[in-house]
């Protein structure tokens, strides 16, 4: 048996460096791949399945079978995960067979006969730059790519085109070729004492070639063009298949077995290493030391200030003294005071909570490598159930504020807490899918599944959030540090940079600048069709946004109190959840700078799906600012005498 740690040790590396730096020598960072591996011996038939068709132009994943390519006696859907459903992933059986270490050339698969339906079909596909996904023994098909720089090194690119377009020789007429021909290389590392084999590796070269044979066409047909016999293979597409009505396509395949000397354990390093640019790595770090310098300097700042001022209010005697009180001192009788629309800010406050839970713990197993690019749909699916369990957290949160609001009706707010988030969501949702129906794109949830959705939202989400305010409202109310006052203090003039808008959009500057360079990575793997695996790093970057949303939000609550301004509650939420404006900002930037999407519809999907995104960061960031100011203002008003 491999050993596990060794194999691993370069995959660990990649995924979570840093943590070292936190946990010490204690620290153990590891991957799991997500399936046992399978030992094939010479002869064993391995299955070769297909999954969606995948364009980055359009966004818009469709069946295998949605285009005419040869299909087996039988399509048999493979059963998939919620979150494969949610991706659009469609696995099905094929008709290619492969035999373990048993090389295969020009097989053919099957010929077709093109009518206009079906040549449009394919020349839509073709120029909306589609690709075609395969699966062998859970690894996804990669096609090699060399660069043509210096180093000549080799990236991967995931499925391989349907086609392309090109001119003959002297023509200046666009025409449409299929890649009819797939050469298909299979990595395996063998067992020398067991002579048993475990795939490492699936690769193929896509080729566009007229097949010629002589005679009417038959099953016992011999191909002129590529023939065993006579060992002639194909290495080109020097005479490529036209896709045009009525013209006849042979589709064949070669399949080549290679050993390997990577582990069964490392053999995802291949699609993980796809983008391996060194500038990835700089960036992160010289974020992440920016945002803890300037951590560090508010921190300082911030402690020097209050205990300064701390020291000369507790110094106070003379009632004279007292009267000439300026600065935050001078609101404690109004700053505690419910705001305006307090249901509303417990409802997301509590929303916040449950996502602050659900990202943690996602975070954490996807550091220990649980939720890899190996287990497909696994992210989604644990991000769904996590959200809906945290509901309870949610509920209890929720109610412990309102109560101190002097809130009666909890189940009201129970239902408003368990409803209004999702409601929003799923119905932005529900929108985008009816769209997405009506392109008939696999992307579309199937009914069967939006029903599951909806039966968890209300069979267990909405229960758990009513148990959790149940609990939360029974609990003795938070009492206030200092008594409020029966009539408000009329709060002076601000000076302009203390205008609520203003200060409220400069809050948010520092913690997206925090994520802002992860958050490109991100976007990529989400629409460029890539693989997101550094969540040690990811999680790096989390803590660190939880740290600046709570110290910049405490930094201008501080100056608000000092300004005599005590309506800081909704302010201390709308102050670090803006950063979530400008992360709707930069996906837009993104869609124009990076993407190439043509399509409304894919627009549509791209912006809806960011504006989800955008409002869960709202939420998510609002609540840690709040929390931050909350903890900071009650600390400070029970720290001075107030007479």
């Amino acid at each position: 048996m491999e050993s596990r740690s060794r194999s691993m040790h370069k995959l660990t590396a990649k995924i979570c460096p840093f943590l070292f730096l936190f946990l010490a020598h204690a620290a153990h960072c590891f991957y799991l791949p997500g399936v046992a591996p399978e030992d094939f011996h010479k002869g064993d038939p391995l299955k070769v399945k297909v999954n969606k068709l995948t364009s980055i132009k359009t966004q818009l994943p469709y069946s295998y079978y949605s285009l005419p390519f040869c299909p087996p006696k039988k399509i048999v859907d493979s059963t998939e995960n919620l979150g494969e459903v949610l991706r659009g992933d469609r696995i099905e059986n094929s008709p290619y067979v492969f035999k373990m270490r048993e090389p295969q050339m020009c097989t053919v698969l099957c010929r077709i006969t093109l009518d206009a339906k079906t040549a449009k079909q394919f020349k839509e596909k073709i120029d909306d730059e589609y690709r075609v996904n395969m699966i062998l023994d859970n690894l996804p098909l990669i096609v090699p790519i060399r660069r043509s720089d210096q180093d000549s090194s080799t990236v991967y690119q995931l499925g391989y085109h349907v086609g392309l377009k090109g001119q003959y020789s002297g023509s200046k007429e666009e025409r449409y070729f299929i890649h009819n021909h797939l050469a298909f290389t299979v990595k395996y590392h063998r067992d020398p004492q067991t002579d048993s084999a475990r795939i490492v590796g699936f690769e193929v070269k896509p080729y566009s070639i007229k097949h010629e044979y002589e005679g009417e066409w038959n099953e016992k047909s011999r191909l002129t063009t590529c023939d065993p016999h006579n060992k002639r293979t194909v290495v080109s597409s020097n005479t490529p298949q036209e896709v045009e009505a009525k013209k006849e396509i042979i589709f064949t395949y070669d399949v080549e077995y290679q050993e390997s000397d990577v582990k069964w354990a490392s053999r995802w390093d291949a699609y993980l290493l796809m983008n391996d640019d060194q500038i990835h790595w700089f960036s992160i770090v010289n974020s992440l030391m920016i945002v803890l310098f300037l951590s560090g300097m508010v921190a300082m700042i911030m402690l020097r200030t209050l205990y300064r001022d701390i020291s000369r209010y507790n110094e106070l005697e003379t009632q004279e003294e007292a009267q000439e009180e300026t600065g935050w001192k001078l609101v404690h009788g109004d700053v505690f005071r419910p705001p305006s629309n307090s249901d509303l800010l417990c409802v997301y406050v509590g929303t916040g909570v449950q996502f602050l839970g659900m990202v943690l713990v996602t975070m954490i197993f996807a550091v220990f490598g649980f939720l890899s690019p190996s287990n497909r749909g696994g992210l989604m699916t644990a991000m769904l159930l996590l959200w809906v369990f945290m509901g309870n957290f949610a509920g209890y949160a929720s109610a412990r504020l309102y109560k101190m609001f002097k809130g009666a009706e909890w189940k009201k707010l129970a239902f408003r807490t368990a409803c209004m988030f999702p409601g929003i969501a799923f119905a932005i949702f529900f929108v985008l899918n009816a769209i997405i129906w009506g392109q008939k794109s696999s992307g579309a949830v199937p009914f069967g599944t939006m029903f599951a959705l909806v039966l968890m939202w209300f069979g267990i989400s909405v229960p758990l959030v009513f148990v959790g305010g149940y609990v939360g409202f029974k609990k003795p109310a938070i009492e206030d540090p200092v008594k409020t006052n029966k009539i408000p203090r009329q709060i002076p003039e601000q000076a302009w940079y203390m205008n609520p808008t203003f200060s409220i959009l400069i809050g948010g500057i520092l913690p997206f600048g925090a994520v802002f360079i992860e958050l490109f990575f991100i976007l990529t793997s989400i629409w460029l069709n890539q693989f997101y695996y550094i969540f040690g790093f990811l999680f790096l970057v989390f803590i660190i946004l939880l740290i600046t949303c709570a110290e910049i939000t405490i930094v201008l609550c501080y100056f608000q109190l000092c300004s005599e301004d005590y309506l800081w509650w909704w302010r201390s939420y709308l102050t670090s959840g803006s950063s979530a404006l400008y992360l709707f900002l930069y996906a837009t930037f993104y869609f124009f700078t990076k993407l190439e999407i043509t399509k409304l519809v894919s627009g549509l999907l791209y912006f809806g799906y960011m504006l989800i995104a955008s409002y869960a960061f709202f939420v998510l960031t609002g609540t840690i600012g709040f929390y931050a100011c909350f903890w900071f203002t009650r600390l400070i008003y029970s720290s001075v005498k107030i007479d």
